[in-house]
C-alpha cells in the first residue's frame, strides 16, 4: 500500500454492539492494566489497540464438520494472511483458559489455517469463500479462496506458531487433529522443497510474475526468483512484508522455521499424537539451523559477525532488517536466539543504526521501515519489537514515547509514519500493528510495570 500523506480524522474503538467479538477475560485484562498506568493517554492508545484484532476482524463460525472456523482479516484487506492472523490473535492465548469462548474462537482458526494451508501451501493470503479476487490474472497457478499466491516460508511458519503456542497456553490437544497432521505434513514437504538449489532436478514447483512497475511485486527470472545454492536452509521468494526478496533465503524466516519446528517436534511428543512428524521436524530445524551457521553469520565491516538479512548459498549476503516480522531484531521474540547472544546484540546494533539502508530517523521519531512503503517511513511494528527486545528501560521507554507520539490523535497504530511528521502515515486499520502494542503493554505489566 502506497503511503496516504492525507491528514487522518480521530477514530474510536467501536461501541459494544459493533464489535466482532468480545471476550470478558480481554475486558477485564484492559481494565485491570489501563487502570495502572499513570499517562492516561497511553491507557486509552491501550484500550483501543489490544482488543481491535477481536473488535473489529473476527467471524467465527462453524466449518461443515461443526468444529469451530475463525476468519480473521488483516483490518483495511478483507483477506486473511496467515502469518498476520497467528500475530493477531497471539497475545490472547495467556488468557484462553479464562475464556471458553476465546478458547474456541482460536481453536477455528487452527482449523482454518489447516485449511488454508491444505488448499495451498504456497499462498500467503486467503479469502472466507472460494473465490477468485484482485490478483487473479497472476501468473502463477491461482485457485478459489487464495487471494495472493506470495510464497513466504514465514507463513507457514505462522501456522505451526499459532498451534504450539495455543498448546504451551493450556489449550485442548483435541484440536490436532487428522486434518491438521495433513496440514503440518504439506508444511515440512513444503520447506524441505523449498531446500532444493536452483539447478536442481525435480525442484521447486512455484513460480510467479505479476504485471506491475513496482519491481519488489514480481519475481525475476521469469518468476523463478535469484539463483540459489543447497546449503540446508529454505527459501522465500517473498518477505514478511509480502515484497519479492532480494536473495532466496530468508534468515530471519529460517531463523523461524528452526525456533517453530523444534517446538511443534516436542509438542507431538508430548501430546502423543501424531508422532511419526516429530523426528523429520527435529531434523529439519536442525538442518536449517545448520545453514545459518554455515552461512548467515558474516563479518561486517563495522560491527562484527552479524546475521544477515538474505544469503544465496553461493556466498552472496544482504546487510538491511525489514520492520515485518520476522525480522532479524524479532529473533529473541521469536524464541531463536537470546537477546544477550552477541551476534544477535551486534545484529541489533547495525539494525538500530544508519548502518541499516531502511533505518529512518526524523523528528517525529526513530525506528526501522522497510521497502514496501520506502526510505523515511518508520513502522511502529519496529519500535514495538525495539522494546520487546530490550533489557534498557531508558530504551524501551523512549520506545513507548515514540509509539505515542505516532498516533497523531486517532488512538490507534498505523502501518507507518513520516520520519518527520508523524501525521503522515499509511492504514488507518492495521489490526496487527494494534494488537502487537497490546501485547508489549501487558509485557510490560508483566516484567516492568514500574514504566507504565
Amino acid at each position: 500500500m502506497k503511503p496516504d500523506e492525507s491528514r487522518s480524522h480521530p477514530t474510536r474503538r467501536p461501541l459494544p454492539e459493533e464489535r466482532c467479538f468480545t471476550s470478558p477475560a480481554i475486558a477485564d485484562a484492559i481494565h485491570r492494566v489501563s487502570a495502572s498506568m499513570r499517562d492516561k493517554e497511553m491507557a486509552w492508545l491501550f484500550e483501543n489497540c489490544l482488543p481491535n484484532t477481536l473488535d473489529t476482524t473476527v467471524t467465527v463460525g462453524e466449518d461443515k464438520s461443526g468444529r469451530p472456523d475463525t476468519f480473521v482479516i488483516t483490518g483495511d484487506i478483507d483477506a486473511m494472511w496467515l502469518r498476520d492472523s497467528t500475530n493477531q490473535i497471539w497475545p490472547y492465548l495467556p488468557f484462553i483458559k479464562q475464556d471458553p469462548t476465546l478458547d474456541r474462537l482460536v481453536q477455528g482458526l487452527i482449523h482454518r489455517q489447516a485449511a488454508c494451508v491444505k488448499l495451498d501451501p504456497y499462498a500467503n493470503a486467503f479469502y472466507r469463500e472460494p473465490v477468485l479476487g484482485e490478483w487473479r490474472k497472476d501468473q502463477t497457478t491461482m485457485k478459489p479462496g487464495v487471494h495472493e499466491r506470495k510464497y513466504e516460508l514465514d507463513s507457514l511458519c505462522a501456522v505451526l506458531r499459532l498451534s504450539c503456542g495455543y498448546f504451551a497456553a493450556g489449550g485442548n490437544a483435541a484440536c490436532f487433529d487428522d486434518d491438521w497432521a495433513d496440514a503440518v505434513r504439506l508444511v515440512l514437504h513444503t520447506i524441505r522443497v523449498e531446500q532444493a538449489g536452483s539447478f536442481e532436478e525435480p525442484g521447486s514447483p512455484y513460480s510467479f510474475r505479476r504485471v506491475s512497475n513496482r519491481p519488489t511485486e514480481t519475481l525475476a527470472l521469469d518468476g523463478r526468483g535469484q539463483p540459489a545454492r543447497r546449503c540446508g536452509l529454505s527459501k522465500s521468494p517473498f518477505r514478511p512484508s509480502d515484497d519479492a526478496a532480494m536473495l532466496p533465503f530468508l534468515i530471519p524466516a529460517n531463523a523461524l522455521a528452526v525456533a517453530t519446528l523444534r517446538r511443534l517436534s516436542a509438542m507431538l511428543r508430548e501430546i502423543g499424537v501424531h508422532q511419526s512428524l516429530a523426528d523429520p521436524a527435529e531434523k529439519l530445524a536442525n538442518e536449517i539451523d545448520a545453514g545459518i551457521r554455515s552461512h548467515a553469520i558474516v563479518k561486517h565491516p563495522e560491527k562484527g559477525q552479524i546475521f544477515a538479512y538474505e544469503v544465496d548459498g553461493f556466498g552472496a549476503h544482504y546487510f538491511m532488517d525489514d520492520a515485518n516480522i520476522p525480522s532479524l531484531l524479532s529473533l529473541p521474540y521469536l524464541g531463536y536466539c537470546d537477546r544477550s547472544d552477541p551476534i544477535y546484540q551486534n545484529t541489533r546494533s547495525l539494525i538500530l543504526s544508519d548502518a541499516n539502508p531502511y533505518f529512518s530517523s526524523g523528528s517525529a521519531g526513530a525506528g526501522v521501515g522497510g521497502p514496501h512503503v520506502g526510505p523515511g517511513w518508520i513502522w511502529p511494528m519496529s519500535i514495538v519489537m525495539q522494546a520487546l527486545t530490550s533489557d534498557s528501560d531508558e530504551e524501551i521507554t523512549d520506545c513507548l514515547r515514540t509509539l505515542k507520539a505516532s498516533h497523531s490523535g486517532t488512538g490507534f497504530m498505523h502501518e507507518s509514519f513520516w520520519k518527520d511528521d508523524a501525521a503522515r502515515f499509511t492504514r488507518h486499520w492495521f489490526a496487527w500493528a494494534n494488537t502487537l502494542f497490546g501485547e508489549l503493554i501487558l509485557t510490560l505489566d508483566q516484567e516492568r510495570p514500574e514504566l507504565l
